[in-house]
């Protein structure tokens, strides 16, 4: 079947549910392109010696051609001969050129440099990360699709693909990136190897980041700063957070005494870049099918605050026993009562704070006895 994305067709395979044959390709992940061509066109403006980019996993190859649709010089790679196949024939199909590469792309990494990488694979990219910070020498976009893992729903699966403790808690989505972010910081670091974060979001079951890379010890080391833990409470839903890869938890809850779960090592410090943001954010043109989704997400993440966790205020009002005021009022009271809050792009009733659960409970005190 023909799909058009932003400027190109390409045909893809009918795609079937369950175990198929056919090279994939999920048109759920159009918002993903989309910001990602927006993300290539802000970071060229910012870096203009960037002009190679890899599609890592390329499949029917609808990253590289929108890619090299957009100026970029384009490769990409894969094992599968038909993916590469349909790949040719969709660069073709627009009239572009691009290569294509039949190779593990591990190894391609291991050998050969791209200004931009861009990691899009099944499940955890954690099994290409050390080959891609080889490779990469200027922005590396990683998508994971494993947030069950990452946010500890599947708990073991977690520890063992990021080598850190995920927990399941409200917060779900931001523990997914923090985690993801913390495992490709350390990994970088290995290699001497900064990271950036200059765009991450948590959209639809998948975590997307796009790192900035810079080379040196000092700065490998500057960046271990921004690791550390997160110390939780499930019965009061306090929450705080210390830097550092020695976790040092409380005894037990400062607040109200519970046991205290731990997760981390993960990324505590800004996962974006909010000039960065807004420079992504006047990139995204009229022809890409998702850019009203694409400039609200946007406008969601530069206006965030600066803080590790977020709260659901539905999980809050349970809590307490009271029933859920409207959004824009309980923020409205908080910061009323003079504290900072944000909406956060992870739902329609989340929000980052630096007050406490029971600051926030004390500031909204007032619409509950409306009720």
């Amino acid at each position: 079947m023909l799909v058009r994305e932003g400027d190109i067709e390409i045909d893809v395979p009918e795609q079937e549910e369950g175990v198929s044959d056919a090279v994939f390709f999920n048109p759920v992940q159009e918002l993903n392109r989309d910001l990602t061509i927006a993300v290539l066109r802000a970071y060229q403006n910012r870096e203009p010696r960037a002009q190679t980019y890899l599609d890592a996993m390329a499949a029917s190859g609808i990253r590289g051609v929108r890619a090299a649709a957009d100026g970029w010089e384009t490769a990409c790679c894969d094992v599968d001969e038909d993916a590469l196949a349909l790949c040719r024939e969709n660069f073709d199909r627009n009239d572009l050129d691009g290569e294509t590469i039949h190779r593990d792309v591990n190894a391609l990494l291991h050998e050969d440099y791209f200004d931009v990488v861009d990691l899009d694979p099944f499940g955890t990219p954690i099994p290409f990360a050390d080959a891609a910070f080889q490779g990469t020498r200027n922005l590396l976009c990683v998508t994971a699709t494993d947030t069950a893992p990452l946010c500890g729903a599947h708990f073991e699966s977690g520890v063992r693909s990021y080598s850190a403790v995920p927990r399941n808690t409200e917060y779900h989505a931001e523990m997914g990136v923090r985690i993801l972010l913390g495992a490709l910081a350390r990994t970088g670091a290995r290699y001497d190897i900064a990271v950036k974060p200059i765009l991450t979001h948590a959209t639809n079951h998948y975590v997307r980041t796009y790192l900035e890379l810079d080379r040196g010890a000092r700065v490998a080391n500057d960046v271990i700063d921004s690791l550390g833990y997160v110390h939780h409470c499930r019965s009061c839903l306090h929450r705080e957070s210390a830097t550092g890869l020695i976790a040092d938890p409380p005894d037990c809850c400062p607040n109200c005494g519970s046991d205290i779960e731990t997760a981390g090592p993960l990324w505590l410090a800004l996962p974006h870049d909010r000039d960065f943001v807004d420079a992504v954010r006047a990139e995204i043109t009229e022809e890409m099918g998702t850019a009203s989704r694409a400039t609200d997400l946007l406008g969601r993440i530069e206006a965030e605050l600066d803080a590790p966790t977020h709260f659901d205020q539905h999980e809050l009002c349970e809590q307490w026993g009271e029933p859920a005021p409207a959004m824009a009022e309980f923020l409205g009271a908080l910061r009323a009562a003079g504290y900072d809050a944000s909406r956060t792009h992870y739902g329609g009733t989340t929000f980052k704070t630096l007050a406490s659960v029971d600051d926030i409970r004390d500031a909204t005190a007032g619409l509950f006895e409306k009720e």
